[in-house]
């Protein structure tokens, strides 16, 4: 069974593309900050680790229209459900809905008060409760999900986050026995409205140009979805300087890769995105250079062009190699073409492509 997946920025009419790029930025920094402090932190205390039946679906649509850079899905609350656009995170846990008036079950059982805050400063205010999900046309009962009275911040034509982590609190790990511990997502270009995005649970046709890479775990964080990156490649060559070390989680579960479905922006270490960005530079060394603009430090003049060519890259993952298009790493602004960013900032939007390789939970 599937559910499409609507990305958010479908809803928001008024913005300029411009406008919805640089709020993209905006939470994204803040979302980033707050990820590497919860992996930090995880580090000196361990935190609790979450100890066939037919599957089901959600589709997903893309928020680009709302100024997101997050992915909605469309669920039934309650038992005579109320249909209701969730942002999907897998960088969370927490299931929540706004209580009054979406979910009437929300008000009727106050038990056990619940606040969580997120990396935009957003905040969700409520009560713990329990209720029906429905995926389509799959009903999953005794959900434990938190009613929200009090929600505040950027959650732009959301009506509530359904967290997809692998803490024990997120919809896969209380929902595991229903879909044999097997669920993925599929992501499609946001921009293309012909093809749908999709998130399955249980087993489910693959497409035949799906390739796979192992799911790594953090033993002192149970929410993240780590995986293992080993090098990238400019233009059909592997850069020097960028090795599996930059990349791996050590003993003390510092460093690694996290793939978060609420980030636009992939960002690396330093040491690796300069080298990146130095063999792009001699890549496209038939483009003229231009001043920084904005966040980018690698940026071309078109003016007089209709067409130019770009270096390739290609993201090495253990048993995956994955290809980019060239507008999932350029940004372009007017007649500037603009190649990543500074320090840590690398490829907008790129995991959006991701149809063949889609992401597992």
């Amino acid at each position: 069974m599937h559910l499409e997946l609507h990305h958010l920025d479908v809803f928001s009419l008024e913005e300029t593309p411009e406008r919805l790029f640089d709020l993209s930025l905006q939470r994204d920094m803040l979302r980033a900050e707050t990820i590497y402090s919860l992996v930090s932190k995880a580090i000196v205390r361990n935190r609790p680790r979450a100890t066939g039946h037919p599957g089901f679906s959600s589709s997903i649509i893309s928020g680009l229209a709302q100024g997101s850079g997050e992915y909605f899905t469309r669920l039934g609350v309650s038992t005579l459900p109320r249909y209701l656009y969730m942002v999907l995170d897998t960088g969370s846990d927490v299931v929540w809905v706004q209580g009054s008036p979406y979910s009437s079950g929300c008000n009727k059982r106050r038990k056990c008060l619940y606040q969580v805050s997120y990396s935009d400063s957003s905040v969700t205010f409520g009560d713990f409760s329990t209720e029906t999900l429905t995926f389509r046309i799959t009903k999953v009962g005794r959900v434990v999900l938190d009613c929200g009275h009090d929600n505040e911040g950027l959650f732009v034509g959301a009506a509530g986050l359904l967290g997809l982590g692998r803490g024990r609190l997120s919809v896969p790990t209380q929902a595991r026995h229903r879909f044999n511990r097997k669920s993925s997502y599929y992501l499609v270009d946001r921009s293309v409205s012909s093809k749908s995005s999709s998130m399955i649970f249980g087993d489910a046709p693959i497409p035949q140009t799906t390739v796979f890479t192992p799911l790594l775990t953090n033993p002192k964080l149970d929410t993240f979805y780590y995986v293992e990156l080993l090098e990238i490649s400019i233009g059909g060559t592997r850069v020097r300087g960028i090795t599996p070390s930059l990349f791996k989680m050590d003993p003390a579960s510092n460093g690694g890769v996290i793939i978060d479905s609420g980030t636009s922006v992939t960002r690396l270490t330093r040491p690796a995105y300069i080298a990146m960005r130095d063999a792009f530079r001699i890549r496209a060394s038939n483009l003229k250079r231009v001043p920084d603009f904005s966040l980018f430090d690698t940026c071309f003049d078109l003016s007089g062009k209709t067409s130019v060519k770009v270096p390739t890259i290609v993201l090495h993952f253990r048993g995956a190699d994955v290809s980019l298009p060239a507008t999932n790493y350029l940004k372009q602004r007017n007649l500037l073409l603009c190649f990543g960013g500074y320090h840590e900032w690398f490829v907008h939007y790129w995991k959006h492509s991701a149809t063949k390789f889609p992401g597992g939970f």
